[in-house]
């Protein structure tokens, strides 16, 4: 599952291009974050310079070598070398060989908001999952976090529990989605 890039045309909208995150990606990572502080309140892990986001991504580098963490980035276009505008980031975490089941989690660029790049690239991520042999996706969000329970319930991710607060990664208590193969 490691090395996969996703091309995502359906849905309406702009070409989606899916394909895992690469050292050069730093400094746009950087500029999406930096001054979007609804993103940043979502966000377990934000970035806040070149040398935080290097290490962001080589985290992503080393998840996708062992297995356990098939993280994205979501660019605009269908060009081979994914060069288009980074417009959000999707994960399966959690990730075991021979498992059947992982945690989904993802978020958008202010740019991409509204346009439907997340639940596009939601359901794209979750038919390549349950195509590769997972059964169970898991969806967690804090309750709060009504736009993402709105892309989770479009993508056919159903209501499954709450999820005690862990603070400080988790703060608040959160909603628990699951959606099956």
């Amino acid at each position: 599952m490691s090395g996969t890039v996703v091309r995502v045309t359906a849905g309406g909208g702009r070409p989606l291009l899916l394909r895992p995150w690469r050292a050069e990606d730093a400094a746009e990572l950087v500029r999406v974050q930096r001054d979007d502080a609804a993103l940043r309140h979502w966000i377990s892990s934000a970035v806040d310079d070149e040398p935080a986001a290097a290490r962001w991504i080589a985290r992503q580098t080393e998840g996708r070598e062992s297995g356990g963490l098939l993280g994205f980035a979501v660019v605009a276009g269908e060009l081979p070398e994914g060069e288009g505008e980074l417009l959000g980031h999707i994960a399966l975490t959690g990730v075991e060989p021979g498992g059947t089941r992982a945690e989904v989690g993802y978020w958008t660029a202010a740019s991409a908001r509204g346009q439907g790049v997340a639940p596009r690239a939601l359901t794209a991520v979750t038919e390549w999952a349950f195509g590769r042999g997972l059964t169970r996706l898991e969806l967690v969000h804090q309750m709060d976090n009504t736009a993402s329970c709105r892309v989770a319930l479009k993508c056919g991710y159903e209501p499954s529990g709450v999820l005690p607060a862990a603070p400080p990664e988790f703060p608040l208590d959160g909603h628990v989605h699951v959606r099956h193969a």
